[in-house]
């Protein structure tokens, strides 16, 4: 995804796999769900190749790789399992994201703080094979500031407390986690990071991150299929453009 001046829209298609894999078939197919999100306008596509693969499998990075006219943001833990995926499929973009095998979604940000050597030592191989690195980090100022130390070039920032205080009804805790992502995100990048945005996104909370100005990027999956329902994948896509582009402008 190189920088257009526009914001861009990173379309997230792990939860097609999930759909996929509830019944153990070989549809709904991922690469099918990435193909129309070019189509209706995504710059990128994102997908998340966990440890336990309980979604994105290798066969779909394969796939995924192989059949993308546009880049591949491959989100990973950082294992040495995974930096040897990256490194023999060298994609466009890959997201280091932190992991656990409990979870349902990601939760919280990577410590970048507390891990920096071994975070340095982790991406150093993925940036000299091409891939652009992003971390995938709260809001906080000792985050953003490690990340720049270890030579990532993106951030992402965490979206998804905004998101969940927002759907609680908690506006004044709502108001004062978006300050945090506005600070960081002017933080950031006066520090010279590329800054990205995701998790947990609608078309309710998008129009405030979309309109940071140092946000290039937003990262977008569970809701886009799960309004595809809905509405279809396409119409989800463009309506998500649509609020993302009035909101920067």
């Amino acid at each position: 995804m190189q920088d257009t001046g526009k914001l861009r829209l990173g379309v997230n298609i792990d939860h097609v796999a999930t759909v996929r894999n509830a019944r153990g078939s070989a549809y709904p197919d991922p690469l099918r769900a990435a193909k129309l999100a070019e189509e209706a306008g995504a710059d990128g596509i994102t997908a998340h190749l966990r440890e336990d693969r309980r979604h994105i499998g290798d066969a779909d990075i394969e796939a995924l790789m192989e059949g993308l006219s546009v880049p591949l943001n491959f989100e990973m833990a950082a294992t040495d399992e995974m930096q040897k995926i990256a490194l023999r499929h060298v994609p466009h973009a890959v997201c280091i994201v932190p992991e656990k095998r409990e979870e349902r979604t990601t939760e919280g940000g990577l410590e970048v703080a507390r891990e920096e050597n071994r975070l340095a030592h982790f991406i150093a191989p993925l940036r000299d094979a091409g891939c652009r690195v992003s971390l995938f980090i709260a809001a906080d100022p000792a985050q953003v500031e490690a990340a720049a130390r270890i030579g990532a070039q993106v951030v992402e920032l965490h979206t998804g407390a905004y998101c969940d205080l927002h759907y609680e009804g908690k506006f004044d805790e709502r108001d004062a986690e978006l300050e945090r992502l506005r600070d960081m995100s002017a933080f950031a990048h006066s520090l010279g990071l590329e800054v990205h945005a995701g998790h947990g996104l609608t078309f309710e909370t998008v129009g405030p991150i979309a309109a940071f100005p140092e946000v290039m990027e937003l990262n977008i999956g569970h809701f886009l299929i799960a309004e595809s329902i809905f509405i279809g994948l396409p119409a989800a896509i463009a309506e998500m453009r649509r609020l993302m582009d009035e909101a920067r402008a």
